[in-house]
């Protein structure tokens, strides 16, 4: 990997040295029997499905209005239910978010490769002492940690969207560094091979398999429900862009773990959660065992002026139309500092909603209050939303309610066969 791209990851992850430890906000732990009887008993037809290049729930148009949020899997529950609130003040339907952290092991015996102990806010990566992978010394392979600092975590998100009513699309690991991810494990095995190594090694590929199997499989204790059985899940992510080189390299893994995850929950969408960008764009469409494709766009790294980047929004819907399957703008941002920034969230939200062949957007990144009290500084990218009544928010609002008006009444074009 090249150094642009790691700088590139770490301004849109706004990393900075965080100076003063946030103060806890005081919370109500509700009981597993009170959320349990809340949540309603799926039915068959609850599953978002697809439909040509349209997204479905209960045989209906289901167009994805998202946000992204990356701490939901590790903030105080009090910071995830914020984000879970404020992304139903905008009017999203599908909030997508990646299953982190990894550590190396808890006695140091195997490092950690980032600052898993550093202090602050959960935006800027401190983690209050959260895991959900690390390594187990004593038994010479990866372990799993299932307790309240591990994956009760991600329980309590899922448990918490579904009474909102929220969508989640779950990457099942993230390939970037930053909270350890696919780095962290393939440097259990020593490896420095940041391209290569977690996509060919078998005992990688064995952890990742394993690691997928317990996911799918494990039964939330707040919901009663094993996750592939929950319709409060969209779909799985295989790896949230993973940037395996070379190409070939990239869609046979592809390939071989959709392939996999699909054997294990056949009720729930699959895609790669791939940046699908550059040349070829949306290269892994074609596997059969993807239901759906992503790419993730930001004008600034690209280059790109806001119109430049609103020209390549038909080319990717055209490319969904001939694969006959829906395709998400899954992740882009502009920086807020920028005048015109309300007016390129606008152009854009409105020529991908305009499309019958997009499926929908996602807008990186929703971000709230922290338990400091504030929002987080975000020197870096700028990317980050915030439910302040400010121009942006109440773009991304409208755009919301528009795309429930002119998107969820009918089924797009390509379900009628044309291609553009």
């Amino acid at each position: 990997m090249i150094d642009w791209q790691w700088a590139k990851y770490g301004a849109k992850y706004g990393l900075r040295n965080a100076w003063l430890r946030a103060f806890a906000f005081a919370f109500a732990f509700v009981s597993v029997a009170a959320i349990a009887s809340t949540v309603d008993k799926p039915s068959a037809m609850s599953f978002i499905k697809t439909s040509g290049t349209n997204f479905t729930l209960d045989g209906k148009p289901f167009f994805v209005t998202g946000v992204n949020n990356h701490y939901l899997t590790y903030g105080s529950q009090v910071e995830v239910t914020r984000v879970l609130d404020d992304a139903v003040a905008m009017g999203a339907n599908v909030v997508r978010t990646f299953l982190q952290p990894v550590i190396g092991s808890i006695d140091g015996s195997v490092s950690t490769i980032w600052d898993w102990r550093l202090e602050g806010e959960a935006s800027n990566l401190a983690v209050e002492g959260t895991y959900l992978l690390y390594w187990d010394p004593s038994q010479n392979r990866m372990a799993i940690n299932d307790g309240a600092n591990g994956m009760q975590k991600v329980d309590f998100l899922i448990a918490e969207a579904g009474k909102r009513h929220l969508k989640l699309i779950i990457a099942v690991v993230d390939f970037w560094g930053f909270t350890g991810g696919a780095q962290q494990m393939r440097s259990w095995y020593g490896s420095s091979d940041e391209s290569a190594f977690f996509f060919t090694d078998p005992r990688t590929k064995q952890d990742y398999r394993t690691w997928v199997r317990h996911v799918v499989e494990r039964v939330n204790p707040l919901t009663g429900l094993a996750y592939r059985d929950d319709p409060t899940i969209m779909a799985w992510e295989l790896i949230n862009e993973g940037n395996a080189q070379p190409l070939a390299l990239r869609l046979s893994w592809t390939a071989e773990m959709s392939a996999y995850v699909k054997s294990l929950d056949s009720n729930h969408l699959v895609s790669s959660g791939n940046a699908n960008i550059f040349d070829p764009k949306l290269a892994d469409l074609t596997i059969p065992t993807l239901d759906f494709g992503t790419w993730h766009g930001y004008p600034i790294f690209y280059d790109l002026t806001i119109q430049q980047f609103n020209n390549m929004i038909p080319e990717f819907c055209q490319l969904a139309a001939r694969a006959k399957k829906p395709v998400l703008l899954e992740e882009f941002g502009h920086a807020r500092s920028n005048q015109n920034a309300p007016e390129a969230y606008a152009m854009w939200l409105d020529s991908v909603t305009r499309d019958g062949n997009c499926a929908g957007w996602m807008v990186w990144r929703l971000v709230s209050l922290q338990d400091s009290g504030r929002y987080p500084a975000d020197e870096h990218d700028q990317f980050d939303i915030h439910d302040d009544g400010g121009a942006l928010w109440n773009i991304l609002k409208a755009a919301t309610a528009r795309a429930r008006q002119t998107r969820e009444t009918s089924l797009g074009p390509e379900t009628s066969g044309r291609v553009p």
